[in-house]
């Protein structure tokens, strides 16, 4: 399938390589005529983009003919996204920029049409792993909880999983590259597996994105964005180094990008390192220290009409598993039990430029080798090796009108091999594939609408293991899983500055290996699990209402949603115990999960520099006994005032400072074998900017979360049973050198 993939690419290209188009122009100020400097200019569909000179002039060369939309942005204006027309030889475009204190928009990958936010039907979340990092974030896990909606499931401070508006594990979808992130994401402790160092940016679609993504999208995906090549003939490099006071941690981490007119080049590697953290009360949880090691290198080359990448990621994690408050030390080798994780991902993808249309083809391979050492074992008591190939092909037809239309195809072939003495679940195969067709009208009334429907089919194969009838027997498996699903949404402007959203979608998960197989203590929960192969899918349906206003003075949001879940997989205590172990049983009943965002942004004219934020957040998640369902976040509020400037002084420009204080109340809405939660509140402050050190301009940035030193449990903590409270005051200090 592959060769004939690459193949069918490389006869279309000695087609379509030869026409040598280029655009040129100027982006001005309207209000005085000024050229303005640094302005960005992008083709999205095409991912090529450029920087205006000093005089505001641009030039974009090897450009395909055809309509292709292009997005201007500037800091201190309106984004601007217009469609334009390419015609063989020279072309001109000229922009004019709009004053506005609004921040600068940027184009949302993780839709297939490539809007900007205030173009899409859909709302998704936006976060630049910058801004995240300048919150003291320690890993991306902990980054991700800046967003309104968004959580994670934590194993202390190392191991975390995101959650989606009370959903998680194989009901959020993780996205890197272009392609799905596999690497047993079922298991309670077992976290994301990658690191921020080379991601640009996080998206967070928060529902049912199934008719893009397949199984195990009904959640929600989270969608990281790799750090962009260098653009045309230029080069770049930089150094980070970061350091955390709770952990004694250090992360460092330095890239390297060129590019030609042509072809392009990306490397970055870094390192982290962590001792125990220390909570509120100054206890150091025994055995919460890990370690990162992670690379993330790529090569591009573009033409004309036709344009490929190749991406390769390795990450390394060596992970403490905390159990109990024990020998209080700073060392920075795990103990046992521990985790070696290893994680390769392989992706390339190709686009090719018919004039009216286009193909994108997306290929991956993910490899992840999990082992968990126990104490007073020699070897690993769990290995496990899981590969992944993920294929998606998506073409995007001629418009018709404002039409626009894609079509696709998507796949995945997993294998799963044990080696250890553990089995968590058994040696298996899963095949899927989908087909899926989406549109996007535009109205001329400024409302858009969007639909699409898809199929898909999963097929797993799990062979047996153990002898029947002894302890730990698990019987061979075999069963197909089909879904239809579809999603309309509508976006208007019933009043000006003021854009309304609904969204209605279906999604589906297919069961996973442990659910239908598991038979055995899992040690990471100390409980004994036993799965129904008998499980049917899980297939929801939610509604998502949204509000957003917006104007120079303030910004306003309101998200709503209802989402309903036929046959909900959950486990529950059947009573018994086995070797001292409870014995917890996977059934199946209708949930129901609902809630939404508030948030209010005020950055008053003329004071652009004073920023005043609030949001607050809520989801309540039930069966249809109306039990609680498990894991689902307290409810939080945020606020911040937070302060930018853009000009300079002496010695410091582009500065900034926050403080932050985060309300999570107390969450008493649990399920039956889950306790409550106090609430707490933590309050956080940071400042930063850029400066000159030997002739060298750094950025610079402080950060202090938890400063009062609070010694509290998150909802999600597994430690939680144990009474091991979160992480203290955590000082971060970070430095970024341009090389």
């Amino acid at each position: 399938m592959e060769r004939f993939i690459y193949a069918l690419l490389f006869a279309m290209l000695g087609t379509y390589v030869h026409a040598q188009n280029a655009l040129s122009g100027t982006v001005t100020d309207p209000r005085g005529n000024t050229k303005l400097f640094g302005a960005e200019v992008y083709f999205p569909q095409l991912e090529k983009g450029t920087v205006t000179n000093e005089n505001g002039s641009y030039e974009l060369n090897n450009l395909p003919t055809g309509s292709y939309k292009i997005v201007i942005s500037h800091i201190g204006f309106q984004t601007l996204s217009k469609s334009i027309l390419i015609t063989t030889g020279n072309n001109t475009y000229d922009a004019e920029l709009a004053s506005s204190a609004i921040e600068m928009e940027e184009i949302i990958v993780s839709t297939p049409f490539h809007k900007l936010q205030r173009e899409n039907v859909m709302k998704v979340e936006r976060a630049d792993i910058k801004s995240l990092k300048t919150k003291g974030a320690v890993t991306l896990s902990d980054g991700i909880t800046n967003v309104p909606g968004v959580e994670s499931v934590s194993t202390g401070l190392g191991i975390g999983k995101p959650v989606i508006r009370g959903l998680s594990s194989n009901r959020v979808l993780v996205y890197t590259q272009g392609i799905r992130l596999e690497n047993q994401q079922f298991g309670d402790e077992h976290g994301l597996g990658i690191s921020d160092a080379g991601i640009e940016s996080v998206e967070v679609i928060k529902g049912p994105a199934s008719l893009l993504y397949g199984s195990d999208a009904m959640g929600g995906v989270l969608y990281l964005n790799p750090e962009k090549f260098a653009v045309a003939n230029s080069t770049e490099g930089d150094l980070n180094l970061n350091y955390f006071s709770n952990t004694e941690g250090l992360n460092a981490n330095a890239g390297f990008k060129t590019s030609g007119e042509k072809f392009k080049f990306i490397l970055r590697g870094s390192t982290a390192s962590h001792t125990d953290y220390h909570t509120g009360d100054d206890v150091t949880v025994t055995n919460s220290r890990f370690q990162e090691h992670d690379v993330k290198t790529g090569i591009a080359y573009q033409e004309s009409n036709f344009k490929t990448e190749l991406r390769y990621n390795y990450n390394y994690l060596k992970l403490g598993i905390p159990e109990e408050i024990g020998a209080q030390t700073n060392e920075r080798a795990p103990l046992s039990p521990f985790q070696k994780i290893d994680n390769h991902i392989v992706s390339s993808k190709t686009n090719i430029f018919f004039g009216a249309s286009s193909l994108e083809t997306i290929l991956g391979y993910t490899f992840n080798t999990r082992k968990e050492f126990e104490e007073g074992e020699e070897g690993a008591a769990l290995d496990m090796d899981l590969a992944t190939f993920n294929y998606n092909l998506l073409y995007h037809l001629p418009k018709w009108g404002n039409w626009e239309t894609i079509v696709g195809a998507q796949g995945m072939h997993q294998t799963n091999t044990n080696f250890g003495e553990e089995v968590l679940i058994p040696d298996a195969t899963t095949n899927d594939i989908g087909f899926l067709a989406t549109s996007h009208l535009h109205f001329e009334n400024n409302s858009d609408l969007q639909l699409g429907l898809r199929y898909d089919r999963r097929t797993l194969s799990g062979e047996e293991n153990g002898i029947s009838g002894e302890e730990g027997y698990i019987a061979p498996i075999d069963r197909d899983f089909n879904s239809v699903n579809a999603a309309i949404g509508y976006k208007l402007e019933p009043l000006k500055r003021l854009t309304a959203r609904i969204n209605l979608a279906s999604g589906f998960r297919a069961p996973n290996l442990a659910e239908l197989t598991s038979n055995g203590v899992h040690e990471g929960t100390n409980r004994y699990e036993i799965g129904n192969a008998d499980l049917s899918n899980e297939q929801n349906l939610q509604t998502d209402i949204s509000l957003e206003y917006k104007n120079e003075h303030v910004e306003f949001y309101v998200n709503g949603f209802y989402n309903a879940v036929n046959d909900y997989i959950f486990i529950q205590s059947n009573g018994q115990t086995i070797d001292g172990n409870t014995v917890f049983l996977y059934e199946q009943q209708d949930a129901k999960l609902y809630g939404g965002e508030i948030g209010l942004h005020i950055h008053p004219h003329p004071l652009d520099w004073l920023h005043i934020e609030s949001s607050f957040e809520m989801v309540t998640g039930k069966l249809k006994d109306d039990s609680y369902l498990p894991l689902i976040p307290a409810n939080a509020l945020n606020n911040t005032l937070r302060t930018e400037f853009t000009k300079s002084n002496s010695w410091l420009e582009n500065y900034y400072a926050f403080v932050t204080l985060k309300s999570v109340f107390k969450q008493d809405k649990v399920s039956g074998f889950e306790l409550a939660s106090d609430g707490y509140n933590l309050l956080s402050l940071g400042l930063g900017g850029k400066t000159l050190l030997f002739g060298y301009p750094i950025d610079i940035r402080v950060s202090a979360n938890n400063i009062l030193n609070t010694d509290y449990i998150s909802h999600l903590s597994r430690l939680k049973t144990d009474g091991i409270a979160n992480i203290g005051r955590n000082i971060n200090l970070g430095i970024s050198i341009p090389l």
